[in-house]
């Protein structure tokens, strides 16, 4: 028998015959095989219209959801800078995030900002809380591993580049991860490290039956809570779980769903508690480059233990191919799409990276290059 606990105290017990297993996921900074050094130059010519176009004063939205994904795609390039060797512009993204992050959590920034909400221990914004529809809900604790996950990456990285930086605000940052990924919380006695917050809910976001985050907050919905879609949080657990219920045809082929079901869809839109929808919150199922790209982003190296079969991978984009051809469709959804596609076919989604015009407000050239380029070759994928 094994027991299972958080923080000391008895969450469950089980057989040895029932205990979940799951491949192991190394979380690292940089990719998990090396970039190819031959395309360092590609990258670096990337990398450097990238940086010269940060610029804090341009930002105009207020919203916690999309500043926190330009602060990740600017870390992105400070960790691509690292990898290829091309550190001159580090401190141009280092600068850009000193600017972009300080404001949120010193209380400084205009037009939104981070809050303690006594009433249900956790952070909301200014806008959230007396707007229940701002930020996505933010307000009532819709989405909350979503936003300040970008913004503690972003935080991360600043750190690791900038640690007196990183030493100043270290108590702040904290306060961010214990919202939504706290062990500890509820009684005063439970606190004894930075990990265990008691000002905070306990795993506010994270199901430890289903393995896996909810987006839903404090709202009630006929069909109880929901995602959209996947993070790393608790890398192994949240992966497995991705797997297993928003890989519709995935790794291995599972009998997960029905056949019928499985023949219209390759990754779910929007798992309930209670049903499974093939729409999206953004986006009908018709917009299936959606629903591949809400799986992706934000594109960084633990993606590829998200979608580590090559062959469920070329089935996916496959399926999702036929949705570019719409009139309208954006190219930054088009990217990650061949993302994917330059895990089994390289020269080829290389190629169409290359012609792309615009990127997602997360996402970058350096950091699909960066993607194509360590692709090749990489061991980790099975077929």
């Amino acid at each position: 028998m094994r027991v299972i606990s958080i923080d000391g105290e008895l969450v469950g017990v089980i057989g040895d015959s029932w205990l979940l297993k799951t491949d192991p996921v190394s979380v690292n900074w940089h990719s998990n095989r090396g970039v190819k050094e031959e395309s360092y130059d590609e990258i670096k010519s990337a990398l450097s219209k990238d940086v010269e176009n940060l610029d804090s004063s341009a930002i105009t939205t207020t919203s916690s959801y999309f500043y926190g994904k330009l602060i990740a795609r600017a870390a992105r390039l400070a960790l691509i800078a690292e990898e290829v060797d091309f550190l001159d512009v580090i401190p141009v993204v280092k600068k850009f995030l000193s600017e972009t992050i300080g404001p949120w959590l010193d209380g400084t920034f205009n037009g939104n900002g981070f809050l303690y909400d006594e009433k249900w221990g956790g952070i909301v914004t200014k806008q959230g809380s007396t707007d229940p529809g701002a930020d996505f809900g933010f307000g009532v604790y819709n989405d909350h591993h979503y936003h300040l996950g970008y913004f503690l990456y972003g935080i991360a990285v600043l750190a690791k580049i900038d640690p007196k930086w990183g030493k100043k605000y270290k108590p702040q940052a904290y306060s961010i991860m214990s919202d939504f990924m706290n062990l500890g919380g509820g009684k005063a006695e439970h606190y004894h490290s930075t990990l265990n917050h008691y000002h905070y809910t306990r795993l506010r976001c994270f199901d430890l039956y289903k393995l896996h985050s909810w987006a839903g907050g404090l709202a009630e919905f006929a069909d109880g809570r929901n995602q959209g879609s996947t993070r790393s949080t608790l890398a192994a657990l949240e992966i497995h779980a991705a797997k297993m219920w928003w890989h519709v045809n995935g790794e291995g082929d599972s009998n997960m769903y029905e056949k019928d079901f499985v023949k219209k869809n390759k990754l779910i839109g929007v798992l309930w508690s209670n049903k499974r929808e093939s729409r999206l919150w953004i986006a009908p199922p018709v917009r299936k480059e959606c629903r591949l790209g809400i799986q992706l982003m934000p594109l960084v190296p633990v993606s590829e233990f998200l979608f580590s079969y090559k062959s469920s991978v070329k089935k996916l984009v496959e399926w999702t191919m036929p949705a570019l051809d719409r009139k309208g469709v954006e190219d930054g959804w088009k990217g990650f799409v061949y993302a994917l596609e330059g895990v089994y076919d390289n020269e080829s989604a290389l190629e169409k990276i290359r012609r792309l015009k615009d990127f997602d407000n997360g996402n970058s050239f350096s950091n699909l290059l960066w993607w194509i380029h360590s692709r090749v070759a990489n061991e980790l994928y099975s077929t």
